[in-house]
């Protein structure tokens, strides 16, 4: 698992240069769109109290953070202690506000809901910064690349390596997701599933022919010495860039991006991120 981790980055930078240019199209699906065609939405106003969100914060001496689980980024070890590059991140940012960190999983479709009900401070979860999420959320600045790429059995990744080939295939997509956009924008055919975890086993099951996921977590659980050894990743769809969402108006948002710029000239961003293989996707915080 650990060697599969260090590509990770590697691979999303490269993919994101690279396979940025892919050609888009509407199309049929066979799941909900609700919340993941991508497209520009009427932007949201401020939500009533979020200028407090900092002080909410302080008073009850904790951030909730709403994550999936996503390795490399959000995932438990054995202990069942949520870990990765954006959970070691979060824990580090909450103890800069003297607060300690609240990991809860929510269902990815549903991340606005909940963050507007408060039921969450901000989604820190490799969250794709879409026109739909800035519409939605105030976002902080970008702090990683990555891409959306398509993942078949090993044994038939020679049958598909352009967006034309994919087109009879069924996928497996995480609801409210980059990817379910991707699958969209191309003409493909899908269903929704709760996480790409799950889109994963609807592959290796065969329930699905193929899957699109981020290539951070294509990197570190596919291939060889990991759970699915007899799944691969092919062609990236898109290029794309990770951010942390909160409530529109929350005060939150400028704390964390200073945040985010000591981290980088402390060395504490690029130490976390070579700790869990994503060095190479970081982007520069100035």
């Amino acid at each position: 698992m650990f060697k599969k981790k260090l590509t990770a980055g590697v691979m999303a930078l490269s993919l994101c240069f690279s396979l940025g240019a892919c050609g888009s199209a509407s199309g049929n699906t066979t799941g909900s769109t609700s919340g993941s065609t991508g497209e520009a939405t009427e932007a949201a106003g401020p939500v009533e109290g979020a200028d407090a969100d900092y002080a909410k914060v302080r008073e009850k001496g904790k951030l909730v953070v709403g994550i999936t689980d996503f390795e490399p980024m959000d995932y438990k070890d054995e202990a069942g202690n949520w870990i990765g590059f954006d959970a070691d991140m979060a824990t580090e940012f909450a103890h800069s506000l003297d607060v300690e960190v609240e990991f809860v999983e929510i269902d990815w479709d549903n991340k606005v809901l909940e963050l507007n009900s408060g039921a969450i401070d901000c989604v820190w979860n490799g969250m794709t910064l879409t026109d739909e999420v800035t519409s939605a959320m105030d976002c902080s600045k970008a702090y990683c690349n990555n891409a959306q790429v398509v993942i078949v059995p090993a044994d038939k990744a020679d049958q598909y390596q352009t967006v034309e080939s994919l087109k009879d295939l069924n996928f497996a997509v995480e609801a409210g997701s980059a990817g379910a956009a991707e699958a969209q924008n191309n003409g493909l055919k899908y269903t929704e599933v709760q996480s790409q975890a799950a889109a994963l086993m609807e592959v290796k099951g065969g329930t699905s022919d193929a899957a699109i996921i981020d290539s951070l977590m294509a990197a570190a659980m596919v291939g060889e010495g990991t759970s699915y050894e007899d799944l691969t990743y092919t062609i990236g769809l898109n290029s794309e860039e990770y951010g942390v969402g909160f409530r529109k108006g929350s005060d939150l948002v400028p704390l964390l991006n200073k945040y985010f710029q000591v981290a980088s000239t402390d060395g504490t961003l690029m130490n976390l991120a070579e700790k869990y293989g994503v060095q190479a996707a970081v982007i520069e915080q100035k």
